[in-house]
């Protein structure tokens, strides 16, 4: 399966170092199992990385059991599509990338309003 991002051009890695995706695997690649659609990939900030543990996902501290080595500002990350779009609203969504923010993302989000927020 070939997967595309919001150009409809094939999706590039988002990070391999922390090692992101819903596969783990470098990309924002998702399946219908993802129910958090972690699609955007993301530069991650101080205030996003408050927020997000501010709504109960600490992605600041490191979980072995997982291989999560905990986020610092500015690592890249596959974010939840509806995570991000409630920063944006509260004025805090990190920038992205859009060659490796996933198609399915535009389920969700215009092609414009992610334009404004990429890197």
């Amino acid at each position: 399966m070939s997967y595309l991002n919001v150009f409809g051009k094939p999706l590039k890695i988002c990070c391999l170092k922390p090692l992101t995706g819903y596969f783990r695997d470098g990309s924002c690649k998702t399946i219908t199992e993802d129910t958090g659609t972690h699609t955007v990939c993301a530069i991650v900030s101080k205030e996003f990385l408050e927020f997000s543990a501010s709504k109960g996902n600490d992605l600041k501290t490191p979980n072995p059991y997982w291989q999560f080595p905990g986020l610092i500002p500015g690592d890249k990350w596959c974010l939840c599509v509806s995570r991000w779009l409630e920063a944006e609203k509260e004025g805090i969504a990190p920038k992205i990338i859009l060659e490796s923010t996933n198609q399915k993302t535009l389920n969700y989000v215009s092609l414009e309003l992610l334009k404004k927020y990429s890197i």
